[in-house]
């Protein structure tokens, strides 16, 4: 593994991107970083689509005949579980781009959080609840310093933000995601619910290692800035970020050792912070980059228009990752187990939005070029504002299924299928277009955090989603359901009106 980490980057530069072989017509170091992408993703969605029916299994809200071995938790507690371990691995992914931009670069990063993943699925395929939140929090550690710092290798590869691959590369890269994403579930789910749950746990760990030792295999493709730690840490910042850092975990431990030891402790004293968190730190990040004076006055301006693009992805996030949650447990309990007479598990349903990713993009690649040549291709934020409402459209048809349940009727797949379909198309229109969007409005002090910004509008989503969960709102319910649909609409509706002034915001940026 050192040696692979402290390659020559002169010797590197034999092979970089665009010397030779290419992959799909895009430089080579995408291959490592697409395999080690689809196999991260194949673990987290696999682990992913078993958590919310492991959690319920054996309780009050199962199955009466789901396997046994689950933790027995009500669906409340389970969906909270959920939203906070979802938003955690977001949330993680800034502190992972400060470690890529100031300790390790991106590619150590990269190779440290893999293993970290790994180590994380094994410790969920050990029995108990105390191996369980272990490798929950392991996983969303090494998911966290995984996500931005492979996204800002990818970014390496091409000529700047001006490259006309750079847009086609990064939606090769998505569709690695969506292999692993559709795969996971099929296989991992099928093993985790019908044969063990914790196989199912082992077989994520083992897709981590083929990812990880994928990544080491191809890391000589990689542009040599991967290998450059961008802004080192001075000796004086490490000593203050590691006294800092040391104190807030003394104080953690103290309080949580009081809170426990006085037997008060609950699962909402560990859930309830994180939430809070999970809102207040995305505020807190932006903020702190507006208002750095290291900023050029073209930097600090594109970072105010992005500032609507993330809080309208925190909203669409918000919605569209209910579907490991309020949409899993409605699969689980209120929809129908079987197509022709073939019965199939719950997970399964976890697997049609990467379907739909896989059979939806190269009709929107082909569509936003069709629209570019006659110059009418939607800019980026009529994209985000499309997005916006085409996830609230997507609730709005929940809320039929929804209704038609209530007296414990059990509904077509059909339904759940077709609002996967709508979803789709929100997120083909949102993320992959916010994720070059992110690496060409960057502030180049922020290269790898930015992209860690970007995944924190996954964790305010996810963690109102957890507040809603942890308060006692049913998430389950239509008029909460229609109350969401509406939200997005309304935000679609809002970054439409003020298109031209956030377009103005983003400077050369298109």
């Amino acid at each position: 593994m050192a040696s692979s980490l402290t390659k020559d980057p002169a010797e590197q530069e034999k092979t970089s991107p665009g010397s030779g072989k290419t992959f799909f017509g895009h430089p080579r170091g995408l291959a490592p970083l697409f395999m080690t992408e689809m196999w991260e993703r194949f673990s987290y969605y696999g682990m992913r689509a078993l958590l919310v029916v492991y959690l319920i299994a054996g309780g009050p809200d199962a199955k009466p005949d789901s396997q046994g071995g689950g933790l027995a938790m009500p669906e409340a507690s389970a969906v909270a579980i959920y939203s906070v371990y979802v938003a955690m691995v977001y949330l993680l992914a800034m502190p992972g781009g400060w470690f890529g931009d100031r300790v390790w670069g991106p590619r150590k990063t990269v190779t440290i959080a893999a293993a970290t993943i790994m180590v994380g699925h094994l410790a969920l395929a050990i029995p108990g609840k105390p191996s369980f939140f272990a490798g929950l929090a392991l996983v969303a550690l090494g998911s966290g310093l995984l996500k931005a710092n492979i996204s800002t290798m990818v970014g390496h590869l091409y000529d700047g933000p001006k490259d006309p691959r750079r847009d086609g590369g990064f939606t090769v890269f998505y569709m690695g995601i969506n292999l692993g994403a559709f795969f996971a579930p099929l296989v991992i789910g099928t093993v985790g619910q019908k044969v063990n749950w914790h196989l199912g746990f082992t077989i994520a760990a083992a897709g981590m290692a083929l990812g990880l030792a994928f990544f080491l295999w191809g890391t000589r493709h990689l542009d040599p800035k991967s290998s450059v730690v961008p802004k080192p840490l001075s000796a004086a910042e490490k000593k203050a970020t590691l006294t800092k850092g040391l104190i807030w975990l003394a104080v953690a431990a103290l309080f949580y050792g009081v809170v426990g030891g006085t037997g008060h402790f609950t699962l909402n004293w560990a859930l309830i912070p994180i939430t809070v968190a999970g809102l207040i730190i995305p505020i807190t990040v932006l903020a702190r980059i507006k208002r750095d004076k290291e900023l050029s006055a073209t930097e600090q301006t594109k970072v105010s228009g992005y500032i609507w693009f993330f809080v309208a992805a925190a909203v669409f996030w918000m919605i569209f990752d209910q579907a490991g949650s309020t949409m899993s447990t409605f699969a689980e309990k209120k929809t129908a187990d079987n197509v022709f007479g073939i019965e199939f598990p719950s997970t399964w349903f976890q697997s049609v939005n990467p379907l739909w990713v896989m059979a939806l993009a190269p009709v929107f690649a082909w569509l936003w070029v069709w629209l570019a040549r006659s110059d009418r291709e939607p800019s980026t934020t009529v994209k985000f504002a499309m997005a916006m409402v085409v996830i609230g459209a997507s609730f709005f048809v929940f809320a039929v299924p929804m209704a038609m349940a209530g007296d414990g009727t059990k509904v077509s797949p059909m339904w759940l299928l077709s609002i996967y379909m709508i979803q789709t198309m929100g997120e083909l229109c949102l993320s992959p277009v916010g994720l070059s969007l992110t690496t060409k409005m960057a502030p180049q002090k922020y290269a790898s955090q930015m992209m860690g910004v970007w995944f924190l509008a996954v964790t305010a989503g996810d963690c109102t989603t957890g507040l809603l969960s942890i308060a006692g709102v049913d998430l389950n319910g239509t008029g909460m359901i229609l109350l969401q649909a509406t939200l997005a609409a309304v935000a679609g509706f809002a970054v439409w009106m003020y298109r031209k002034k956030i377009e103005a915001l983003m400077g050369d940026v298109k």
